[in-house]
C-alpha cells in the first residue's frame, strides 16, 4: 500500500494543540470516528465489535435459508430478499474495518495531518475552503444518520402493518415456529431484531460517511491546488519556480493519498455496487406489491435511504475527478508566458500530471462517476420493468 512520506520542508509549522489533537474527535469526521470507535471497528478493540457483529452474521447465515423456504406472502420474500442484500452488505463492511483496521487507522492519521497543515494556514481563502468542506462533511454524516434512523423504525414497524405475523427480518429457526401464537418466541424475536437494527446502523452508516470524508478532503486538497496556483500572479518572481514545485510535492501527496483509498476500498465498492443494484431493483418491484398505504410509505424511505447514500458516494468521486483536472486548467490559466524559461518547464511538469484526473475505482478498475450511476440505474430499470410484466 502506498503511504505519502513528509519531508521537513513541505510542512508548515504545526502549533503544540494541533499536534495534540484526538483523532477520533476531528472536526472534519464529526461523530463518525466516534460511533466506530464506542462500537471497537477502529483504534479499541472490545467485546462491543463482537457483540455488534455475532448476531448479524448468525442472521445472515439463516436469511437465505429462509427465503428458499419461505411460504409466506411475496411482499415479505422480496423484503426478505432486500434485507439479506442489506444484511450482507453490512456485515462485510464490518469484516473489512476489523481486518484492515491497522491500515484504515494509518491512513486516518496521514489524512489528520495534511488536515492540520491546512488548520494552521495564514491563507484565510484555505481557512474558508477547510471550513466548507468540514461544514459540508458533518452535514452528510448528520442527513445519513438520520435517514439510517428512519430506515431503521421501518425495518421495526413494516410488520406491523401487514396481513400476516412476520418478524421485522426473516429468518430460520430450525425446530422452532416462532410465529405460533401461542408461545412467546414471536416476540422475543420480535425485541431481539428490533435491538439489533440500530446496531446494523451503526455498522453501515458510519462507514459511508467515513468514505465521503475521505473523498471531501481530496477534493479539498485540489481546490487548495488550484488557489495556490490561481495565486502565482501575485508572487514575486523569485518565488514563483519555489511556489510551483510546493505544488508538484503537495499534488504528490494528492495522489497518494487517493492511492491509498483506493487499495483500502476498491474491492468493496464492487461489492456495493452490485448490492446497490439488486437492493434497488428489488424494493422497486415491493413498492408495486406492497399491500397497505403505510407499507408503501416504509418502502419508499427503503429506497431513498439506500438510493441517497450510494448518489452522495458517486456525487462526491464525480466532483473528485473533475477538481482533480482543474488543477491542470488553473496552472495553464496563470500568467505562465511572463516566468523564465526553468519556472514554464516546472510548470509544464505539474500541467502534465494533472491531465489524468484522479479517480475512485471500482474493483480496481472502473472509475467511480455519475455517469457509471446513470448506467446501473439503466440496467435496473430495464430489469425492473421485466420483473413487473412477469408478475403482472
Amino acid at each position: 500500500m502506498f503511504w505519502v512520506i513528509h519531508t521537513s520542508e513541505d510542512l508548515t509549522p504545526i502549533s503544540m494543540d494541533l499536534k495534540s489533537m484526538d483523532t477520533v474527535n476531528m472536526p472534519l469526521f464529526g461523530n463518525t470516528l466516534k460511533l466506530m470507535k464506542f462500537w471497537s471497528y477502529l483504534f479499541v478493540h472490545n467485546w462491543r465489535r463482537y457483540m455488534a457483529m455475532a448476531p448479524y452474521m448468525i442472521i445472515n447465515s439463516t436469511q437465505y435459508v429462509d427465503i428458499y423456504l419461505s411460504t409466506e406472502p411475496l411482499d415479505f420474500i422480496i423484503r426478505n430478499v432486500y434485507l439479506a442484500v442489506l444484511f450482507t452488505n453490512t456485515v462485510v463492511r464490518g469484516v473489512l474495518l476489523c481486518v484492515q483496521r491497522s491500515s484504515y487507522e494509518k491512513f486516518i492519521e496521514v489524512l489528520k495531518s495534511y488536515y492540520i497543515q491546512l488548520l494552521e494556514s495564514d491563507d484565510p481563502v484555505i481557512a474558508n475552503l477547510v471550513e466548507e468542506t468540514t461544514r459540508m462533511s458533518n452535514f452528510i454524516g448528520r442527513i445519513n444518520l438520520m435517514m439510517g434512523t428512519c430506515t431503521c423504525i421501518g425495518f421495526v414497524t413494516y410488520p406491523i402493518f401487514g396481513s400476516e405475523r412476520v418478524l421485522p427480518y426473516g429468518m430460520y429457526l430450525p425446530l422452532i415456529d416462532e410465529y405460533k401464537y401461542a408461545s412467546p418466541f414471536y416476540e422475543v424475536f420480535f425485541v431481539i431484531q428490533a435491538i439489533m437494527a440500530p446496531m446494523g446502523c451503526c455498522m453501515y452508516i458510519p462507514y459511508t460517511n467515513m468514505v465521503v470524508t475521505f473523498t471531501l478532503f481530496a477534493i479539498l486538497m485540489c481546490r487548495v491546488l488550484q488557489h495556490k496556483l490561481r495565486s502565482l500572479e501575485k508572487l514575486k518572481e523569485t518565488q514563483v519556480r519555489r511556489e510551483i514545485i510546493w505544488c508538484i510535492r503537495y499534488q504528490l501527496k494528492l495522489s497518494g493519498l487517493v492511492d491509498s483509498m483506493n487499495a483500502l476500498n476498491t474491492h468493496l465498492h464492487l461489492v456495493e455496487f452490485l448490492c446497490f443494484g439488486a437492493m434497488l431493483c428489488v424494493l422497486l418491484f415491493s413498492l408495486i406489491i406492497a399491500q397497505t398505504i403505510a407499507q408503501t410509505v416504509i418502502v419508499i424511505a427503503y429506497i431513498l435511504m439506500i438510493f441517497a447514500n450510494s448518489v452522495v458516494l458517486y456525487y462526491v468521486a464525480n466532483e473528485l475527478f473533475f477538481q482533480s483536472f482543474e488543477i491542470a486548467i488553473a496552472a495553464y490559466e496563470s500568467n505562465w508566458m511572463d516566468y523564465d524559461v526553468d519556472t514554464q518547464k516546472t510548470l509544464k511538469f505539474l500541467i502534465m500530471r494533472s491531465q489524468k484526473p484522479l479517480a475512485i475505482l471500482v474493483g480496481g478498475t472502473y472509475p467511480m462517476n455519475l455517469k457509471m450511476l446513470q448506467s446501473l440505474l439503466n440496467a435496473i430499470y430495464s430489469f425492473f420493468t421485466l420483473l413487473r410484466r412477469v408478475y403482472g
